[in-house]
């Protein structure tokens, strides 16, 4: 996260230039500005939400506490995302854009650019650990500066089990020590910013899913064969 990023989202004029076609809820590509200075972000309005009956509305929240959970964790795998309550269709999260090749996602990195196996295998614990009902290929993005990035975590966080990932390919591999590291403090206490955005029964299933991490010490496997979202891009 940049200071420059952080005053665009948090304090810029949001002008919204367009819909973003084939989402599941109304999702927007907008113009951030402050003075000379301008940016694009993704907003997601709250009242732009697909009613879901697993999920409460707010989804908005759950994509700040993934970004938040991914900075105290020191990952930096989540787009600086924040809430905005000014926003021209109401509250809802803006996020950073992330300028990428739209041939380029998880499947391709995966196949053609072994040098992100680390960072794939790093967002795939992210996502155990968050509970990401619904991590496409398409939601794997590496920036023009080869840096790679998750999107998409309005579906995050459920008190119950409920992961749908595409990332099966580290399956059952042991999880490095420094990330075992990164995640152990999480088994005794969520950071407050990103507690106040869950409520009770999520915050103590996030421990368990963390201690759970830790006594196995590898990524889980699928031995059902079915824990893939859809579509899977």
């Amino acid at each position: 996260m940049s200071g420059r990023e952080l005053t665009l989202l948090v304090e810029g004029r949001i002008e919204l230039l367009g819909r973003i076609l084939r989402s599941s809820n109304a999702t927007f590509l907008v113009q951030v500005s402050c003075g000379d200075d301008s940016a694009w972000a993704i907003y997601k309005p709250e009242a732009g939400e697909r009613a879901l009956s697993d999920f409460e509305p707010g989804l908005y929240r759950r994509e700040r506490a993934a970004y938040l959970l991914s900075e105290h964790l020191g990952w930096g795998i989540v787009p600086t995302t924040v809430i905005r309550e000014d926003s021209p269709l109401g509250i809802g999260s803006l996020q950073w854009f992330i300028e990428n090749d739209l041939h380029e996602h998880y499947f391709t990195l995966y196949a053609e650019s072994p040098e992100t196996h680390n960072v794939l295998a790093q967002i795939a614990l992210l996502d155990c650990v968050a509970n990401n009902t619904d991590r496409k290929s398409g939601h794997v993005l590496r920036g023009q500066d080869g840096h790679v990035w998750g999107i998409d975590h309005g579906l995050c966080f459920s008190a119950d089990f409920k992961l749908r990932t595409v990332i099966w390919d580290f399956a059952g591999e042991p999880i490095a020590d420094g990330l075992l590291e990164d995640i152990a403090p999480l088994a005794e206490t969520v950071p407050e910013d990103v507690a106040d955005l869950l409520d009770d029964a999520e915050i103590s299933a996030l421990q368990r899913r963390v201690r759970r991490l830790l006594r196995e010490r590898v990524l889980p496997v699928d031995t059902t064969g079915m824990r893939f979202p859809w579509p899977l891009v």
